[in-house]
């Protein structure tokens, strides 16, 4: 007998560990079946668990698991991804707070810091998920970092090196002062600032004007090497070729012409500073102009600066040079501007525009087939809408800025030759330069971008560059599960590795989960401080609770708005599941299962229960398959709780009761084959609950598991949709009838007529559940209608297929009620009239806070909405009073 209350910390810690030991989640190559199979986004090493987390990992398992029922050879790979930027920063800080400077550690004794970190602390969030019950194939647990992944990386940067897509070079880079490293495009945020457009001169060499330049970085005038106009800008065509004195400097810098000056903003004219500014690059390109570098790698003013701005912080700065130039009558004006800041997505730090030298790698070229698998329908995007901005980031795209100025990650696999200057690229370390055969080499100190170990993930989980059969089964991937602000990061680039180096796309399906945001709408993060610990959610309210509640609020690829209290649904759905497999566990306490129930004649409950039951199974399954989970969710919430528990329970209590043994053997039988399919289409949203009590369901399920029992196939030839009807329209009956009683204050053994106006069938459907319609909707009798025209006396009862009228005549005393309902009106206009006088008062509504008002306003609609029920409820009754 189950426990009388739902314990899920105590059942959750059973099971787990059961699956584990019995390899449910393990996949295997497998002739027999078809693969399906996800690749988990390899959360950071040093990553927690949190809301975005549970949502994503959630709607992964719903997948595996409906997919391993649905008779799949399921392969869901975890692992994690050595995060270069954030991991590194991690150990500093700790190394730091042991008084050690990172910066002295050689490399490979910084790098054994790194992997005792990642061995003592990495990977927390991998163990974390077993609680949230995901099915992950444990034993194919990856790191991005371990050997055959590793190998990936470097086999695929010499592949591009070789086809000259992978070049090295100086250009403008996203620079990083705190973390010191180079970022590509996609790991910039951009943010809008108050700032200020500070307008200087810059007096003409020979002394005859000046030009007024407009900048909001007056920091860089110190690295300027020209000042640039637009071509067509007639007010400075007699000035192109000619040249200023740059203040502060003193250095004569050329006026030249170029397509990208904008001569609508500022004066029209523009300082290049092509070492710190990525549209001045280009123009020193066209202009043949020489490139300074004026700050150091920490965002510290350089050598190349004059002495009095020497060593100063690149803001600090700032003010020195306006003040500097105000003090030489050279500061125009300034005006108040906002601009568009780039942040490192890590540190928040403001982006530096940079010239570097760095490795690049070719997009375009992959580009152009990694936009054409999805648009030709090979891969594709669930809501479609994505595909759009997929589109336009890769006809868009730039060159992917591989390399960082870091010691954790992939190294760069470039040798440089000291002797003859040759460039050696090779999967295995180098010992001599492959040009000239000298020892006398070295290894480009940089290492490559996290991203370009975590986009061959779908095919170096599976041994890639080995032809293993692991890689020939289970890729192409089946589906993705993702959120939508990685697209650019991640799965685009995804997409170019897997046609490129494997020639076939990388998976099928992607579904773009929304984001989690909190009931503010704002996206959770540890500076807000709105992120609940996902653990604690567990405690509380259990894995299945969250995991459902997570699902059932996020609608088709949406955001969703998280608070604790959403989890109530949850855990009330949870119950309401265990209470009901208890209640008929004691019911039929003693009675031996009827196995063969379905050789039985059915009778109109019966062919209800497993008519909705087979719907909702082909709804639920169709659900799935278009990854509308809330949808589904939804179905099987309706159904369980309010087809199942709310009627078809309440229909089988007068029918057992009536029942001999045998009967009672039928109904029980049927009754748990019913609860087995519904365990089985709720097991992939709360595996624990469905595992515990589809086991107390039947002793013949000892030693087997849900997970691995097929899923429900949908009967079209048990689906009745006019029995469907017919009976939603009985219990439409039911509840207008006690409905009734409660409106008018009549106890529950008051008895009442029914007119009803039907047609043939549903009259001889009404005598096969007449027993139960009298007992539950408490009737004497009823009567058939040749015309749907009730008698006087009678109140009509709503409802889709049925026209009922229940006859109130002997149950009212109508003068009694007529005087209560007049009491309640003139208390109820006593009220309204207040709110009224405070509502038409101007100084009210102009002085009192908005939510006062607000509320004042809501009270105001809710009285008239109780006075016009009231006044419709006497209208009725003295329409009966009068039959």
């Amino acid at each position: 007998m189950l426990e009388k209350h739902y314990d899920h910390e105590a059942i959750e810690s059973r099971w787990y560990p059961e699956w584990e030991n019995n390899k449910l989640f393990r996949a295997e190559v497998n002739s027999e079946k078809e693969p399906y199979t996800v690749v988990i986004p390899p959360p950071n090493v040093t990553g927690m668990l949190h809301m975005g987390h549970v949502l994503n990992n959630t709607i992964q398992d719903i997948l595996i698991r409906h997919k391993k029922m649905d008779g799949y050879e399921t392969c869901w790979v975890p692992g994690t991804d050595h995060a270069g930027i954030a991991t590194q920063s991690k150990v500093e800080e700790g190394l730091r707070a042991k008084g050690i400077d990172p910066k002295l550690l050689p490399r490979e004794e910084f790098l054994e810091h790194v992997w005792n970190w990642k061995e003592n602390y990495g990977g927390i969030i991998i163990k974390q998920l077993r609680k949230l019950g995901c099915s992950c194939d444990w034993d194919r647990e990856r790191f991005t970092m371990d050997d055959g992944l590793s190998r990936a990386v470097l086999q695929v940067f010499k592949h591009l090196y070789d086809k000259e897509w992978v070049y090295r070079g100086k250009y403008i880079v996203n620079w990083c002062p705190a973390l010191q490293t180079a970022l590509s495009d996609d790991e910039v945020e951009r943010e809008t600032r108050d700032s200020f457009l500070w307008h200087l001169k810059y007096p003409l060499s020979d002394g005859s004007d000046h030009l007024v330049v407009a900048t909001t970085r007056p920091e860089t005038m110190l690295g300027d090497t020209a000042v640039a106009v637009n071509p067509n800008d007639e007010r400075y065509q007699h000035l192109i070729g000619k040249t200023l004195k740059l203040p502060l400097v003193d250095r004569e810098i050329p006026i030249i012409a170029h397509r990208l000056v904008d001569a609508e903003f500022g004066t029209g004219c523009v300082k290049v500073t092509p070492a710190h500014s990525k549209e001045d690059f280009e123009m020193a390109q066209d202009a043949d102009l020489p490139l300074l570098v004026v700050m150091d790698r920490r965002g510290i003013m350089n050598e190349n600066v004059p002495e009095a701005f020497r060593g100063m912080d690149r803001f600090a700065c700032r003010k020195a040079v306006v003040k500097a130039m105000d003090e030489l009558g050279l500061l125009l004006k300034t005006e108040p501007h906002q601009v568009s800041v780039g942040l490192c997505y890590r540190t928040k730090d403001v982006i530096e525009p940079y010239l570097s030298e760095q490795w690049f790698i070719k997009m375009e070229p992959m580009a152009k087939r990694a936009l054409k698998v999805v648009e030709d329908g090979e891969i594709k995007f669930h809501p479609e809408r994505w595909v759009n901005t997929y589109r336009h980031w890769l006809e868009n795209i730039r060159d992917w800025c591989i390399s960082r100025q870091l010691k954790w990650g992939h190294r760069i696999p470039v040798w440089y030759c000291d002797s003859c200057g040759a460039e050696t690229c090779s999967v295995d370390p180098a010992t001599a330069c492959g040009s000239c055969g000298s020892e006398e080499i070295r290894q480009d100190p940089d290492v490559m971008d996290t991203w370009a170990s975590s986009w061959l993930w779908p095919f170096s989980v599976f041994g890639w560059p080995e032809k293993t059969e692991d890689l020939n089964y289970f890729y192409p991937t089946s589906t993705l599960v993702t959120a939508a602000d990685i697209i650019f990061f991640w799965v685009a680039r995804m997409v170019m590795s897997g046609t490129e180096v494997m020639d076939e796309v990388p998976f099928k399906d992607v579904y773009f989960n929304g984001i989690v945001r909190d009931e503010q709408g704002r996206k959770m993060s540890k500076t807000l401080g709105n992120s609940p610990d996902p653990l604690d959610i567990i405690k509380k309210y259990g894995a299945d609770a969250l995991r459902f509640s997570m699902v059932y609020n996020t609608p088709y690829g949406e955001d969703t708005r998280y608070s604790d209290k959403s989890c109530e649904l949850g855990r009330g759905f949870c119950t309401k599941i265990w209470n009901a497999n208890r209640f008929l566990q004691m019911t039929f306490e003693g009675v031996t299962a009827d196995d063969q129930w379905g050789d039985h004649q059915p009778d109109m409950v019966a062919r209800w229960m497993i008519s909705r039951l087979n719907t909702t199974i082909g709804e639920i399954t169709e659900d799935l398959a278009e990854f509308r989970l809330a949808n589904a969710a939804v179905r099987i919430y309706n159904f369980f709780w309010g087809d199942f528990c709310d009627w078809y329970v309440e229909f089988l209590k007068p029918l057992q009761k009536e029942a001999d043994e045998a009967q009672r053997a039928v109904l029980l039988g049927r009754t748990r084959a019913v609860i087995d399919q519904c365990l089985r289409l709720l097991h992939p949203f709360m595996p624990f609950v469905t595992e515990e009590l589809w086991h107390h369901l039947d002793d013949r399920n000892a030693g087997k598991f849900l997970v691995n029992q097929a899923w429900p196939k949908a009967d079209a030839s048990l689906i009745q949709p006019d029995v469907e009807r017919f009976v939603g329209a009985v219990k439409g009956v039911i509840s207008g009838c006690r409905a009734i009683r409660k409106s008018y204050g009549l106890p529950s053994s008051a008895k009442f007529d029914l007119y009803l106006y039907v047609d043939q069938q549903q009259q001889g459907y009404l005598k096969e559940i007449q027993p139960i319609l009298f007992k539950m909707a408490g009737l004497n009798t009823y009567h058939y209608l040749d015309k749907d025209n009730a008698p006087e006396g009678c109140t009509a009862i709503v409802v889709e297929g049925m026209n009922a009228y229940v006859d109130l005549r002997g149950h009212l005393d109508i003068e009694a009620e007529l005087g209560k309902i007049d009491n309640k009106l003139a208390k109820l206009e006593k009220e309204i009239g207040g709110l009224r006088g405070r509502l038409n008062n101007k100084k009210f509504v102009d002085n009192a806070p908005e939510a006062v008002v607000a509320k004042a306003r809501g009270d105001f609609e809710e009285l008239e909405r109780q006075i016009d029920t009231l006044r419709q409820t006497r209208e009725d009754l003295q329409k009966l009073g009068q039959a």
